[in-house]
Formats: C-alpha cells, structure tokens, sequence
C-alpha cells in the first residue's frame, strides 16, 4: 500500500515538481471521503536511531520534524482532528535519559511552532494524566492549549501520559461517584454517555488509525473509541513516514468499505 515518493510522482507530468504534484494529489483526495477524524501510532524512532547507529534521542528528535510534517498534511487536507499518540503510561519504563528527553519535547514544540500553529488556526488539546509528568511539560501543554483556546481549525491532540485501559477505569469511577451522589441515574448510562466521561469528549471517533514501524496491534491505545476504525499498519519508521506516504494511507482509506455490521 505505502509507495515511494518516486513511485507516488510516477503518475503526474513530468514537468511537475513535487510540491505541484502534492498540490494536485491534496486537491484530488478533498474530492473523496475524508476521515473526519485520523488517530496516529508514533512508532520506530527508536529503531531508526539503532539502525544509523545513533542513541535513541536522535531517533525522536527526527520523530519531531515528521510530527509538523504530518500536522501540516492533515491541515491542508482539511481533516477536524488528528490525534497522535505521543507517550503511553508504560513509556515510564523507558531509560530516564529517553523520558527526560521526551518530557522536554512540548516546549520545544512550542518555542518552534506555535506561530505556524497559531498561522493555520490550529486548536491544542492533551488527551491523557497530567499526574505524574513534570511540570515544565505541563507548562508548556498548558501554554498551547491556552495560546490556541479560541482557534477553530485542526484539533491537534496529543495523547501523553495516556493509557485507554486506566481512561476507561476513571470514567467509571467518575459515573459511579457521579450516579452516588445523584448527579445521573444509572439507567440514563448508553454508550454516547460513556464516551462523554472519556478525554476524548466531544470529539468523533477516529474513522483512521495508522500505525508505523511494522508492529500491528492498539497497544492501550483509544481501545473504546477505536470499535469501527479503519486501522493502517505500515513498515515504515516513524521519522520516514512523509506526508506522501500519509496521502497513500488516506488513498486507501477511501478505497474501504465501510459498513458498522451491516452488508
């Protein structure tokens, strides 16, 4: 499914260049079913890294440029929301060194994009605990949500420190605290309820889920909100999946059929 950018600008004049080829190829796709709403498994920056022989933090750091790459692609497509998943609750267990590192990288995303953000009306929003991460990373997600409150553009989620089966637990929690002291009665309780107790409240449910680096399974990640999902599961590492190879995964999403159980 996924194609190389020479095989991708195979089909276009030659006279192109490639920022008129992606030009037409955003045009051509707005023509058919977008997903309103692209969920996204960041993963192989690690495993890029130990390939070229770099620590792993260089891995994350080309992580990065790809995240405005693909934040980029989905705004110019014209996609509500992107949610990328950014750092799970079982991240912790990775080397103090990596988690400094990538507890560091929501202020270098604000000191680097938050005029281009604020430029496409881009809105922030986190998805996740903020118990437990530090308070410089709060800060910072605190500042973007705050700088882009009014925006109303592309939801930009970040899902950190976010874990679907500890999400599920506290919006249980919250229901039956909330049914206790008679805020609600249990018998209202449906699935549209539920979903309002989630971090994703008031978002649609991702209609795409692509993972990257070859790895196929949901690892804790949006377990409710992913029931009818289209999933897109590439080889690819995260600091090579390009905004053409992002293209290729919408390409094939209007391809499917979907039909939620029905024929």
């Amino acid at each position: 499914m996924i194609q190389t950018l020479k095989q991708w600008l195979a089909g276009y004049k030659a006279e192109e260049t490639p920022s008129e080829s992606i030009q037409r190829k955003t045009a051509e796709l707005q023509k058919g079913p977008l997903p309103r709403h692209v969920a996204m498994i960041m993963d192989g920056n690690g495993r890029w890294a130990k390939k070229r022989g770099l620590p792993r933090i260089a891995g994350h750091r080309a992580g990065m440029q790809t995240v405005c790459d693909i934040i980029r692609a989905a705004d110019d497509l014209g996609i509500e929301v992107l949610t990328l998943y950014s750092f799970s609750t079982e991240n912790w267990k990775r080397p103090k060194e990596e988690i400094n590192y990538l507890m560091g990288l929501p202020e270098e995303f604000l000191k680097m994009y938050l005029n281009e953000i604020m430029e496409r009306n881009i809105h922030v929003r986190m998805l996740g605990q903020e118990e437990g991460l530090p308070g410089h990373t709060v800060n910072a997600l605190h500042r973007l949500k705050e700088a882009t409150k009014d925006n109303t553009g592309l939801e930009l989620c970040f899902a950190m420190n976010y874990g679907s089966r500890s999400e599920i637990l506290r919006a249980v929690e919250r229901i039956i605290d909330d049914v206790k002291s008679g805020k609600m009665d249990k018998s209202q309780l449906n699935e549209s309820l539920f979903s309002s107790y989630l971090f994703t409240a008031n978002l649609p449910e991702p209609d795409l889920m692509i993972r990257t680096s070859g790895e196929v399974r949901i690892s804790n990640f949006m377990l409710w909100q992913l029931a009818y999902s289209e999933l897109c599961f590439t080889e690819v590492q995260w600091p090579d999946f390009s905004r053409e190879r992002f293209y290729q995964a919408i390409e094939d999403f209007q391809r499917r059929s979907r039909r939620y159980g029905a024929v």
